[in-house]
Protein backbone atom coordinates (compact mmCIF):
# COMPACT_ATOMS: atom_id res chain seq x y z
CA UNK A 1 0.00 0.00 0.00
CA UNK A 2 1.34 3.04 -0.95
CA UNK A 3 -1.47 5.58 0.02
CA UNK A 4 -5.34 5.36 2.07
CA UNK A 5 -6.96 8.33 2.03
CA UNK A 6 -10.56 9.02 3.32
CA UNK A 7 -11.46 8.33 -0.70
CA UNK A 8 -9.55 6.58 -2.51
CA UNK A 9 -6.38 3.77 -2.18
CA UNK A 10 -3.62 3.73 -3.91
CA UNK A 11 -2.60 0.06 -4.09
CA UNK A 12 -0.45 -2.85 -6.21
CA UNK A 13 -2.79 -4.79 -8.11
CA UNK A 14 -4.43 -8.24 -6.99
CA UNK A 15 -5.68 -11.28 -9.09
CA UNK A 16 -9.49 -10.45 -7.52
CA UNK A 17 -8.77 -7.22 -9.44
CA UNK A 18 -8.98 -8.23 -13.51
CA UNK A 19 -12.69 -8.02 -13.54
CA UNK A 20 -12.37 -4.47 -12.31
CA UNK A 21 -9.38 -3.47 -14.71
CA UNK A 22 -11.35 -4.49 -17.28
CA UNK A 23 -13.82 -2.71 -16.93
CA UNK A 24 -12.52 0.40 -16.17
CA UNK A 25 -10.34 0.42 -19.40
CA UNK A 26 -13.21 -0.73 -21.73
CA UNK A 27 -15.48 1.81 -20.20
CA UNK A 28 -12.79 3.97 -20.59
CA UNK A 29 -11.68 2.94 -24.30
CA UNK A 30 -12.23 6.13 -26.18
CA UNK A 31 -10.82 8.01 -23.25
CA UNK A 32 -7.61 5.69 -22.90
CA UNK A 33 -7.24 4.56 -26.54
CA UNK A 34 -4.71 7.53 -28.25
CA UNK A 35 -2.19 7.51 -25.64
CA UNK A 36 -2.55 4.41 -23.31
CA UNK A 37 -3.73 2.08 -26.39
CA UNK A 38 -1.22 -0.90 -25.49
CA UNK A 39 -2.43 -1.01 -21.52
CA UNK A 40 -5.76 -0.62 -23.01
CA UNK A 41 -5.57 -3.63 -25.51
CA UNK A 42 -4.03 -5.69 -22.68
CA UNK A 43 -6.81 -5.73 -20.60
CA UNK A 44 -10.15 -5.97 -23.02
CA UNK A 45 -11.23 -8.81 -21.15
CA UNK A 46 -11.37 -10.42 -17.62
CA UNK A 47 -9.06 -12.89 -18.95
CA UNK A 48 -6.54 -10.49 -20.18
CA UNK A 49 -6.59 -8.53 -16.82
CA UNK A 50 -5.68 -11.30 -14.98
CA UNK A 51 -2.38 -12.14 -17.57
CA UNK A 52 -1.58 -8.34 -16.96
CA UNK A 53 -1.68 -8.48 -13.59
CA UNK A 54 0.35 -11.07 -13.45
CA UNK A 55 2.83 -9.31 -15.70
CA UNK A 56 2.58 -6.50 -13.38
CA UNK A 57 3.82 -7.93 -10.11
CA UNK A 58 6.06 -9.71 -11.62
CA UNK A 59 7.93 -6.58 -13.24
CA UNK A 60 7.61 -5.03 -9.25
CA UNK A 61 9.40 -8.30 -7.77
CA UNK A 62 12.13 -7.67 -10.21
CA UNK A 63 11.70 -3.74 -9.82
CA UNK A 64 11.35 -3.35 -13.34
CA UNK A 65 7.87 -1.70 -13.39
CA UNK A 66 5.92 -0.61 -10.81
CA UNK A 67 2.25 -0.26 -11.57
CA UNK A 68 -0.54 0.84 -8.90
CA UNK A 69 -4.05 0.67 -8.64
CA UNK A 70 -6.49 3.72 -7.86
CA UNK A 71 -9.37 2.36 -5.71
CA UNK A 72 -12.65 3.71 -4.78
CA UNK A 73 -12.45 3.11 -1.12
CA UNK A 74 -16.06 2.69 -1.09
CA UNK A 75 -16.49 0.43 -3.87
CA UNK A 76 -13.02 -0.98 -4.56
CA UNK A 77 -14.01 0.19 -8.32
CA UNK A 78 -10.60 0.60 -9.87
CA UNK A 79 -10.33 4.25 -10.57
CA UNK A 80 -7.26 4.79 -12.77
CA UNK A 81 -3.60 3.18 -13.34
CA UNK A 82 0.02 5.25 -12.02
CA UNK A 83 2.34 3.27 -13.57
CA UNK A 84 6.04 4.20 -12.49
CA UNK A 85 8.18 3.00 -15.67
CA UNK A 86 11.89 3.11 -17.95
CA UNK A 87 13.62 2.67 -14.78
CA UNK A 88 17.02 2.96 -14.77
CA UNK A 89 18.89 2.45 -11.83
CA UNK A 90 22.05 3.62 -13.05
CA UNK A 91 20.86 6.79 -14.07
CA UNK A 92 18.72 7.13 -11.08
CA UNK A 93 16.01 8.31 -13.70
CA UNK A 94 11.99 7.11 -13.88
CA UNK A 95 8.84 7.73 -16.41
CA UNK A 96 5.10 7.90 -15.37
CA UNK A 97 2.42 6.58 -17.22
CA UNK A 98 -1.59 7.44 -15.83
CA UNK A 99 -4.66 7.01 -16.49
CA UNK A 100 -7.95 7.92 -14.57
CA UNK A 101 -11.56 7.28 -15.85
CA UNK A 102 -13.62 9.59 -16.49
CA UNK A 103 -16.28 8.92 -13.51
CA UNK A 104 -13.09 9.83 -11.15
CA UNK A 105 -11.68 12.91 -13.27
CA UNK A 106 -11.30 16.92 -11.65
CA UNK A 107 -11.09 15.44 -7.68
CA UNK A 108 -7.30 15.30 -7.62
CA UNK A 109 -6.87 11.70 -7.21
CA UNK A 110 -4.20 11.49 -10.10
CA UNK A 111 -2.15 14.24 -8.63
CA UNK A 112 -2.39 12.72 -4.96
CA UNK A 113 -1.30 9.41 -6.17
CA UNK A 114 1.73 10.86 -8.49
CA UNK A 115 3.10 12.41 -5.33
CA UNK A 116 2.79 9.43 -3.46
CA UNK A 117 4.39 7.20 -6.12
CA UNK A 118 7.08 10.23 -6.51
CA UNK A 119 7.61 9.68 -2.84
CA UNK A 120 7.96 6.01 -3.02
CA UNK A 121 10.58 6.62 -6.12
CA UNK A 122 12.80 9.06 -4.64
CA UNK A 123 12.53 7.24 -0.86
CA UNK A 124 12.64 3.83 -1.86
CA UNK A 125 14.08 3.02 -5.10
CA UNK A 126 16.81 6.02 -4.46
CA UNK A 127 15.86 7.85 -8.03
CA UNK A 128 16.74 11.57 -8.54
CA UNK A 129 14.83 12.50 -11.57
CA UNK A 130 11.17 11.26 -12.63
CA UNK A 131 9.87 12.23 -16.03
CA UNK A 132 6.09 12.31 -17.52
CA UNK A 133 5.95 12.65 -21.18
CA UNK A 134 2.61 14.31 -22.15
CA UNK A 135 1.13 15.52 -25.59
CA UNK A 136 0.21 19.22 -25.50
CA UNK A 137 -3.49 18.62 -25.77
CA UNK A 138 -4.10 16.22 -23.48
CA UNK A 139 -4.46 19.31 -21.08
CA UNK A 140 -5.79 17.14 -17.74
CA UNK A 141 -2.64 15.19 -17.94
CA UNK A 142 -0.55 18.15 -18.12
CA UNK A 143 -2.37 19.97 -15.38
CA UNK A 144 -1.65 16.81 -13.13
CA UNK A 145 2.42 16.67 -13.87
CA UNK A 146 2.42 20.93 -13.05
CA UNK A 147 -0.14 20.18 -9.99
CA UNK A 148 2.91 17.35 -8.49
CA UNK A 149 5.86 19.51 -9.33
CA UNK A 150 7.18 18.65 -12.46
CA UNK A 151 8.26 21.34 -14.46
CA UNK A 152 8.64 21.58 -18.40
CA UNK A 153 11.67 21.26 -20.07
CA UNK A 154 11.65 20.61 -23.96
CA UNK A 155 9.69 19.42 -26.62
CA UNK A 156 9.99 15.71 -27.80
CA UNK A 157 10.10 16.01 -31.44
CA UNK A 158 7.99 12.76 -33.46
CA UNK A 159 8.58 11.07 -29.92
CA UNK A 160 5.47 9.15 -30.03
CA UNK A 161 3.45 7.03 -32.55
CA UNK A 162 -0.40 7.33 -32.40
CA UNK A 163 -1.91 5.12 -35.42
CA UNK A 164 -0.34 6.22 -38.67
CA UNK A 165 1.44 9.60 -37.42
CA UNK A 166 4.36 10.76 -35.04
CA UNK A 167 3.47 12.93 -32.49
CA UNK A 168 5.52 15.95 -31.08
CA UNK A 169 5.75 15.26 -27.02
CA UNK A 170 6.19 17.47 -24.21
CA UNK A 171 8.94 16.79 -21.51
CA UNK A 172 8.22 17.43 -17.89
CA UNK A 173 10.79 16.41 -15.24
CA UNK A 174 11.00 16.43 -11.18
CA UNK A 175 14.29 16.21 -9.43
CA UNK A 176 14.33 14.97 -6.06
CA UNK A 177 16.37 17.98 -4.86
CA UNK A 178 13.77 20.25 -6.05
CA UNK A 179 11.30 19.07 -3.04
Amino acid sequence: MVLVTDIFRLETLQPSDASNLSRLMISNGKRFQKYLPITLSQNISEDASKDYIKKKNSEIQNKTEFTFAIKDKDSNAIAGLVILKHLDYQSKLGEFAYCLGSKYSGNGWMTKSIKAVTNFAFSELQLNTLQIVVHKTNTESVNVAERSGFTWVKTLPKEYVSGKSTLDMELYELHKEAI
